[in-house]
């Protein structure tokens, strides 16, 4: 079996999802467009951040993707604003937000919380049945070394919007603390981030670590045992993120194998696979997760470029 072209433009999947179990992707922003470059990052750097707002993909042909792909598959348990950048800047995310809020199947915003300040965008976010948003530091130095950002971003103005949205907003709010071995996974800078996330008042909190080739080579992932220990320092305990959910579909099943029967013959990019198949490079990114959870294939960095393989 292999995979099919795809016919949507701005939906991929769906895709097995660590958090959300079997997920369509909304990708809202051209590759990389983000107001973060984060060191951990499987889609590698972003080449130029930004904090402006507009609408970076027509917003009716995304409503009407999903209401083609509703029509004709409409099996999901979730409709995820993700992909490969961050979802708010869109201008519009909203708009998407409220025609997925009218579906049976709940809708999730994935996004790393540097635009909750602004009053729009806490209101098109509180459309979401789930708002998903990050911490993974605890002042403006570690801010600047694990994600990043924009030079215009304070880290204290970051989570007091989060806080202000927390306020307004009576969905569900998750936070995702991604840690990384030597740079703030330490005990007592972890206990930071847990004192910074009673303020956010999360419904649920997932740990999670590097599963697929980040960005920087000098990232690396924290070992499952010291996740296990650090989840106790949260309130509620965090929940493991990095642990993959074996619960596939007959057709996330085929595209794995299929996958990995090209990189059994030979070492590829995410770029190539994404170009072979023509998939959403964020959905490539998700099969190699799985592939890599289960020991299936490896990566190998040469000449700058992180190939597959099968183990």
């Amino acid at each position: 079996m292999t995979i099919k072209q795809p016919d949507y433009r701005y939906l991929f999947g769906p895709v097995p999802s660590r958090r959300f179990g079997r997920s369509l992707g909304i990708d809202l922003t051209p590759h990389k467009t983000c107001s973060l470059d984060c060191v951990f990052c499987q889609l590698g750097r972003t080449p130029v951040k930004t904090l402006q707002r507009k609408v970076y993909v027509p917003t009716g042909e995304v409503i009407d993707e999903i209401d083609r792909w509703l029509q004709t598959d409409g099996n999901a348990d979730y409709l995820t604003l993700s992909g490969s950048g961050e979802p708010t800047l869109h201008a519009e995310f909203g708009h998407v937000l409220a025609h997925l809020r009218r579906q049976p199947i709940p809708s999730v915003l994935l996004t790393n919380g540097t635009l909750l300040d602004r009053p729009e965008v806490q209101e098109a976010a509180a459309q979401a049945r789930v708002v998903k948003v990050s911490l993974s530091a605890w002042d403006q130095k570690s801010f600047e070394w694990v994600n990043r950002p924009h030079e215009q971003l304070a880290f204290a103005t970051v989570v007091d919007g989060i806080k202000t949205f927390r306020s307004r907003f009576d969905g569900q709010l998750w936070l995702e603390v991604f840690l990384l071995s030597g740079i703030n996974a330490m005990a007592r800078d972890v206990q930071k981030i847990a004192r910074l996330s009673e303020g956010l008042k999360p419904d649920r909190i997932h740990l999670n670590t590097i599963a697929r080739p980040p960005a920087e080579d000098f990232a690396a992932a924290v070992p499952m045992a010291r996740l296990e220990e650090l989840a106790d320092l949260f309130d509620p305990p965090a929940r493991i993120a990095a642990v993959f959910n074996g619960n596939r579909s007959k057709t996330i099943q085929a595209n794995e194998t299929t996958l990995l029967a090209m990189l059994k013959r030979r070492p590829c990019t995410i770029k190539q696979i994404e170009a072979a198949f023509g998939m959403h490079i964020n959905e490539v990114s998700k099969y190699l997760g799985a592939l890599m959870q289960t020991n299936r294939i490896r990566a190998d960095r040469k000449n700058n470029e992180v190939y597959y393989t099968a183990s």
